[in-house]
């Protein structure tokens, strides 16, 4: 029995690192691989964020801010996303600077009052 789950496993990890297609034209496949992708702050925003802040930017859990009233600018959201404040956790080490710039972004385009 022993004997069949190896080959088995084997099989499967064979067929899994097999099946991977190879481009046809390795010069086109560098540049889509070196071209990054920005980073989604909306995404990281609902992974990170939401716990406190709530969807919507207004929930005010554990000493959260209602993000909908910040007057903060880019750079000072930025400072704080990375820093922390208060009982806010940094997010230095965890989320990278791309990633906290589009987050900061995100909180101005999707939270602050238009008027």
């Amino acid at each position: 029995m022993k004997k069949y789950l190896a080959i088995l496993f084997v099989s499967t990890l064979i067929f899994a690192c097999g099946s991977e297609e190879t481009p046809s034209n390795s010069k086109a496949s560098n540049k889509k691989e070196t071209k990054a992708k920005a980073p989604d702050g909306k995404k990281i925003f609902k992974t990170y964020c939401t716990v406190c802040h709530g969807l919507y930017g207004d929930m005010e859990v554990n000493g959260a801010k209602d993000l909908n009233l910040s007057i903060l600018t880019h750079a000072e959201r930025v400072e704080i996303i990375t820093n922390g404040k208060n009982v806010m956790t940094p997010f230095k080490g965890v989320l990278t600077d791309e990633q906290i710039a589009a987050v900061a972004q995100y909180t101005i385009d999707a939270f602050s009052k238009k008027e």
